[in-house]
Order: structure tokens, then sequence, then C-alpha cells
């Protein structure tokens, strides 16, 4: 069955009305007073208070459609599937029904209301975590198998793909964290052939892009005590989000988000303009595409392109489509105001009835033709330049915007010998080298904090170090540094926590940095991939943008075997040598500074 967005939505809220569940109005895509994230990112964002046990004002039974946008997929994109602007399609209920109503009435929906074929459905159950004394969903399966689902349709997997919290897998859940199953929905692309290079054997979980999720189903019942078992949450919650886009791509059985009715428009205005085949000029097209939506929706919000916070991101994608624009010799001046236009066509009833086109329009344009300019004056540059190596390509970004990617594709249309990993190395190696100088220039501003590189300041930036660690031993892995400052009297810490830590934690936390300091831990330093950093689970500022090549700070093990050290953090230092050298620190003050953010005070 394949009908419009506009006819979906309208589907989707009349059959959730028809089960006496209330809309709850969607919230911005740059959400209001919450500094812990840039961009609403699921439906549920706005209900986690309610999901951790609060009593709702809105109601127990909830639904809306929520924009939302994920800047971590912008790597991502360029496959069949992936999107950083999307609309996530949510129902919730908050201590009423539970799993056979969700399930019951899900199915319902997929396979009456849209008429989806039954044998095109796959779904999938949670088989449990013997480590955490978890039992399988047996309950799931046995309703799934109810309603008529074929065994083979019905798959088990372990927490990894069939568990949700916001900590990840049961293992890394703080004390108090609520988590559930999860049971997930799945489409499949019967056309699409099996890509042996992912598995000998297809199912729904497998990346060849013969399936794809259409809905996910959250039951959340446990919670996590302090000595690690789970207990039964006092009231039972559903969460259930599915992706309207991927709801579309089953609706049209067609495996290619970027050929649906809501890309096709932009995909074919691109195809027009550069007169050259999609086929064979996917990847390109597909951030374009992307890429400009996005931009579309973030100067509806009325975000203009910068170098700080949700204006980076929306520069970057605009500058990212640019560069892509010159593979395909398409005029971004052109292009752009009619992509803009095609984005306007799809959603103008739904979200685009009293903008002001114009304007944004204007707003994108300018970035880019910003950039051009950038780029033009980058390439006189280039071609008056003697000697060219990572350091001077390094030293055209930094002095003038001038992407790496687009000077290394001119060296090679120039004919030069490019020996593209070496220029990259010494790039990165320019760029590390960079933030370090400032930040160690930049008085009290870097991500550090440090006001002088006295021997006390010295002793609480190490100090920072090892209070980030504790806090995530204590509290659990949600914890996520916001800020510090740091001074020759006392240090100063912020961070995210969605609830708030008890004296008794805290007294913990400085028991195990006393612990540490008593403990004479070495202090070290490597410069490595950023990828082996992450591997590591080196911590870093979560705001921060790091080169390919990072500095980590070891407290504990060695530059030989990073992996066994105590604290691992992205870092430009000083540092003490030894964390004996510290002293005693006592945590003298602590308190609550925003909406899930605290901040702590040692010296």
């Amino acid at each position: 069955m394949s009908i419009t967005h506009l006819q979906l939505r309208e589907k989707f809220a009349n059959f959730w009305k028809s089960k006496n569940h209330i809309e709850i109005p969607p919230i911005p895509l740059i959400p209001r007073d919450d500094p812990t994230t840039l961009f609403t990112g699921s439906g549920m964002q706005q209900l986690v208070p309610y999901l951790l046990g609060e009593p709702s004002p809105l109601g127990k039974r909830l639904y809306n459609i929520q924009r939302c946008l994920r800047a971590q997929d912008i790597e991502e994109v360029g496959d069949n599937r992936h999107d950083t602007f999307f609309e996530m399609m949510g129902n919730w209920s908050l201590g009423d029904y539970f799993k056979k109503e969700q399930i019951d009435w899900f199915w319902e929906f997929l396979t009456k209301e849209l008429l989806i074929p039954k044998e095109k459905l796959y779904v999938t159950v949670f088989s449990g975590d013997k480590t955490n004394n978890l039992p399988a969903d047996d309950e799931s399966y046995e309703i799934w198998k109810k309603l008529g689902i074929e065994e083979n349709h019905i798959f088990k997997y372990g927490p990894e793909k069939n568990w949700w919290s916001r900590a990840g897998v049961p293992n890394n859940m703080p004390a108090g964290e609520p988590g559930g199953s999860t049971s997930e929905i799945f489409y499949e692309f019967i056309e699409t052939p099996h890509d042996k290079k992912f598995g000998d054997t297809c199912h729904p979980n497998c990346e060849c892009g013969r399936f794809i999720e259409i809905g996910n189903c959250v039951f959340m019942r446990y919670k996590k005590e302090r000595d690690g078992t789970f207990s039964l949450l006092p009231s039972q919650n559903v969460d259930f989000g599915g992706g309207l886009e991927r709801l579309i791509m089953a609706l049209e059985n067609q495996p290619d988000l970027f050929q649906t009715q809501i890309f096709a428009p932009l995909i074919k205005t691109l195809s027009l303009e550069c007169g050259k085949k999609y086929e064979e000029n996917k990847f390109a097209m597909r951030i374009i595409a992307d890429h400009i939506k996005t931009a579309v929706f973030l100067a509806r919000e009325d975000i203009e392109p910068s170098n700080k916070e949700q204006g980076y991101i929306m520069r970057r994608l605009i500058r990212r489509s640019v560069v892509k624009m010159r593979d395909l010799n398409i005029i971004p001046s052109k292009i752009i105001p009619k992509l803009c236009q095609d984005v306007f066509d799809i959603y103008k009833i739904i979200y685009f009835k009293d903008k002001d086109f114009t304007k944004i329009i204007s707003s994108v344009l300018k970035e880019a033709n910003s950039f051009l300019k950038i780029i033009d004056k980058g390439i006189k540059i280039l071609q008056t330049q003697e000697k060219i190596d990572g350091k001077s390509l390094f030293d055209l970004k930094q002095s003038y915007g001038f992407p790496f990617e687009i000077a290394v594709e001119l060296l090679k249309k120039w004919g030069g010998n490019v020996d593209e990993i070496k220029l990259k190395l010494n790039y990165d190696s320019a760029l590390l080298l960079h933030q370090n100088l400032s930040r160690s220039a930049s008085v009290g501003k870097f991500k550090g904090g440090l006001a002088d590189n006295s021997v006390k300041t010295l002793k609480y930036h190490t100090t920072t170090h090892l209070l980030h660690q504790a806090l995530f031993d204590v509290l659990g892995n949600e914890v996520r540094q916001e800020g510090s400052n740091i001074t020759g009297e006392r240090l100063r810490f912020d961070f995210y926590l969605s609830r708030k830590p008890t004296e008794e934690e805290i007294k913990k936390v400085e028991s195990i940095i006393n612990d540490k300091i008593t403990k004479a831990l070495p202090i070290t330093s490597i410069i490595i991939p950023k990828e082996e950093a992450l591997k590591l689970n080196a911590k870093s500022f979560f705001r921060e943008k790091y080169p390919d090549m990072v500095k980590i700070y070891l407290i504990g093990g060695s530059t030989s075997s990073p992996q066994d050290a105590y604290s691992k953090e992205f870092c430009g230092g000083p540092h003490v040598s030894n964390t004996k050298e510290i002293g005693e620190i006592k945590i003298f003050r602590w308190k609550k500074i925003g909406s899930n953010q605290y901040r702590i005070y040692a010296k």
C-alpha cells in the first residue's frame, strides 16, 4: 500500500486516538533550557521524568510525531537509509497498558491500517541476560506467535540488540537507572539479495540492507539497584518509537530512502541540474539532498550558520553539501533555491505555513556563497605555494577555512604525486599542536579550565581527571562532563546526571580519588589515532571536536599498556608526573546548577 506521508500522519493519529491516547505537542527541534543536548533526538525526550516515575499531568496514554536531528549521523549519510533530520512516530503508556496491548495494537496498525503484508514483517525479542539474571522475554514471544507470526519470523537477541536504557546494556547502567527489554519490528525487502560479506545467513539485524527496522517497543520494567541486581519498577511503562521515513520505505517497498516520496524530488532536481544519473552518483547526491534539507529545518528554527553549537552543525552541513556540488559540477547559487523549494513543497502544509521562505533560502545560500569565496581564495594561495605538506594545508585551513579534502583533490587534479596518508598525518599533527598551544595560552577558557601553570593548578588539573573517572565508578557511565575551571585555590567540575547524587556517593567519590593519590600512580601521555582512543574508552568533553590524531593522558598503566590505566582522557595537558604529588583532596562543596547538572568544588 502506497500512501502519502500526510496520509500516514493522519492514520497514525487517528489510530492512537481510537485507543484513547492523547496527542502531546512535539517540542522544538532545538531544545529550550536544556544545555545537555544540541538537538531533540527522540520523541521520548520530553517524557523522561514521567518514564522515570514522576506522575504525568499529560495523561497515561500519549502519542505524537516529533522532529528529530542526530548530528552524530552526519558521517553515516551516503548509504541507502541514514538521514540527519527525521521524524519519530511515538506512543507511550505511563503505568497503564503493557506488552500485550502494545504488540497487538502496533500489529493491527501495520497490517490492518497500513495493509503491510504480514509475510514481509519480522520481529525480535530479548533472549535474556544470564550475567545479570534478567530472564528472556518469553511473554512477547508468545504474544507474537498468537498473532499468527511464523516462528522463523521471530528472532531472539541479547542485551546488545534488545535492551534499552539511557546507559546502554545492563552492565553499563548506574544504580537507580530504569531499563527494559525491547521488541523490534522489521520489514523485509524480499527483492534485495543478501550480501554474504555480512555473514552467511541473513537475519533482521544483518547490515546487508535486506531488512529495515520500522518500530521499537521498549518495555520499561526494571531498575538497577546499588548492589548490581535488578528489581521491578512500581509501574510498567511502554515507550514506542518508529521512524516515519522508514515506514514510508516499507509502504513503498523501496529499500533506498532517497528514492521515496520525501527525498525523490530533491534527487530529481539534482539529476536534472547536473545532467548525471542518480545511479552513478548516489553518494554525492544523497549527501546534498540530506544536508540541504536538514539545513532548511535548522533555518526554520532561526538558527544561523556559525562556529558554535547548532550553528556549527548547520555550517558543516551546508559546506559539506557544497563540496559534493563541486564534485558534480553544480553551481550552488543555482541549485540551492530549487532544493529548498522542494523541501518546502514536501512539508509546507505541516511545517512551513507561516514561515518566510525567502529568509530561509537566503540563510542557506549566504553560507554557501561565503564558502565558495573561501574555496576560490584558497585555490589561488595553493597555486602559489612552492612547498605543500600537511602543515601548509593546515595553515590554509586555519587562516582561510580552506578544506583539506578540496586541497588534496586539487593537488591530484594538477598532476602532483600525492601521498594522501602522509599529508593527513602531518595535517593532524599540526592541528593537535595548535589545539594544545591554544589551550595553554587561553587563560581559563579551554576545556581543562586552567588559570595558570602553577604547581597547585597542575595538581588540581590531574585531580579533575581522577574526579571524572571516580564519578563514573560511583554514578555510572551516563555521567558527562559539562565543563571545569581550575585555579591555584580550588577546582570546579560540572557534570550531567539524570538524578541527584547522594552525600554518601559524593563521599565515595572523594575516597576513590584519595585512594588513587596514595597509590602513587604515574601520569603519562600518548598520541594515537582518535579511533584507537575511543576503543580504549578514553573520556572526552562531549562538545569538543577532535582531530584524527589525539593526545591521551593516562593515570596509571603505561604508554605500552594504556588499557591498564585507571584514567584515560583526551587532554592537551599539562599535568603532574605522579598522583603522590597531589596530596589529600577534599570535596568541600557540591550543588545542583541546572536541569540534571551538578557542580563539585574540591581542594
